[in-house]
């Protein structure tokens, strides 16, 4: 039921129909939208080995119907906004009521009803007009085209954004490590996803720092490498026009130039293509003595620990950090690391994503929320929501829930059987 005229257009043009009845000072919107819609498939980003195999389509209504098979619960709830005064872009902000924090809430909803543009044609769009600190290179988002993954954080109290026309939804509030958790670290048992996610950590430090301290123990620190490590690698440089810097910096660049490449291609020739090109390239710069064997192997370690990150935009930051730590490490070694690592923590700590400070709860402090960080607890040791991210309910279990197997069940079958 619609009221005004510019409602009766908007209607029209979402492809519904309007019935107008003479002497009633309202219409009725009758939902006629058809056409051609993809089929709900796997997501082709954050894919699992275990796990539901349905992903996020374009359509939006689709993707609430989703949802909703998830979350059968009237507490969830999706707010309308329509944002673009070309696109008329319908925007739902989907929380569950009494989970989560309704400040998160209250303050998403002004930052949407903030929005004055043209069009918005993805989720990106809206990311950029709402996120905290858009200048920092780590975001204070996560997108989503998985209907598990988004269920899951809304019921860890987060809220969802999303967008029609696009399947990528978007969640907020979130912290620097929910960017090393996926949906199938929930699906395995506890101590394979806590390896996984200290993996994860690990190929983290191992994109951002490897290179630079390649660069700054071979130039500058060279007594902190073994003395047969460090004659192997002074024999490979001994025809090395390069110093290590640039001989890192070109191959790091060369190496972004293939990726890029392998993206734009057609799909088909595309991997081919980058596989055979990275290892032509990185053959031929050995034999011609423009870099050594040691620095390909570091920059290809790089790049693979790189694609371990689950998500794109926290692994993009990393790309471009370690430029300028390279830079760093090549002026002043290890030192000018240490002045590139201080800034950068100083950073993260003092970031915060819808009012949560981007470093909990390492940084304020708390102990109760570990339990689901780099260590993933046991499901039944998990028996309250995250306190930084809920509102009033942040129970999500008993309190007496313990496994079948527990000393404590086998006591209640005990008395249940002498009564």
């Amino acid at each position: 039921m619609i009221h005004s005229q510019n409602e009766v257009y908007q209607a029209i043009l979402s492809g519904n129909a309007v019935i107008v009845i003479d002497g009633n000072n309202y219409a009725l919107v009758v939902s006629i939208a058809g056409g051609v819609r993809r089929a709900i498939q796997e997501p082709s980003t954050q894919t699992v080995v275990r796990g539901p195999k349905e992903g996020f389509t374009e359509d939006i209504s689709t993707n609430i119907t989703l949802i909703r098979r998830k979350l059968r619960t009237p507490d969830l709830k999706f707010d309308s906004h329509i944002i673009g005064r070309y696109t008329q872009t319908k925007v739902m902000l989907a929380y569950i009521e009494n989970v989560a924090n309704p400040e998160v809430i209250q303050e998403i909803t002004k930052r949407l009803q903030f929005i004055d543009t043209d069009s918005i044609l993805e989720s990106g769009y809206i990311e950029e007009f709402i996120q905290d600190e858009p200048l920092s290179l780590f975001p204070t988002m996560l997108n989503s085209e998985r209907p598990d993954a988004v269920a899951g954080s809304l019921l860890d109290g987060q809220v969802a954004v999303l967008v029609d026309g696009t399947p990528f939804a978007l969640i907020a509030p979130v912290t620097f490590f929910n960017f090393f958790q996926t949906a199938e670290d929930y699906y395995q048992r506890y101590d394979i996803s806590t390896f996984l996610r200290a993996l994860r950590v690990v190929s983290f430090l191992v994109s951002l720092l490897l290179p630079s301290l390649f660069i700054a123990l071979t130039t500058f620190q060279q007594e902190m490498i073994p003395t047969t490590l460090l004659i192997t690698l002074m024999a490979q440089r001994e025809g090395t026009p390069f110093p290590a810097l640039l001989e890192a910096l070109m191959m790091e660049l060369m190496f972004e130039v293939i990726r890029e490449a392998g993206v734009r291609m057609p799909r088909v020739i595309g991997p081919a293509v980058s596989i055979v090109g990275a290892l032509v390239i990185g053959q031929a710069a050995v034999q011609a003595g423009l870099v050594s064997g040691a620095m390909v192997i570091v920059v290809a370690f790089t790049a693979i620990s790189n694609f371990v990150i689950p998500y794109f935009g926290m692994a993009s930051a990393v790309r471009l950090l370690r430029f300028a730590l390279m830079l760093l490490a090549g002026a002043l070694g290890l030192f000018g690391i240490l002045i590139g690592i201080i800034p950068l923590l100083v950073h993260l700590v003092s970031l915060k994503s819808f009012g949560v400070d981007y470093f909990v709860p390492y940084s304020p402090t708390f102990k109760s929320n570990m339990k689901d960080l780099i260590i993933r607890a046991p499901w039944w040791a998990m028996k309250t929501r995250p306190s930084e991210k809920t509102g009033h309910n942040q129970t999500r279990q008993a309190a007496h829930q313990y496994p079948a197997s527990s000393d404590e069940i086998k006591n209640n079958d005990k008395s249940d059987t002498q009564k």
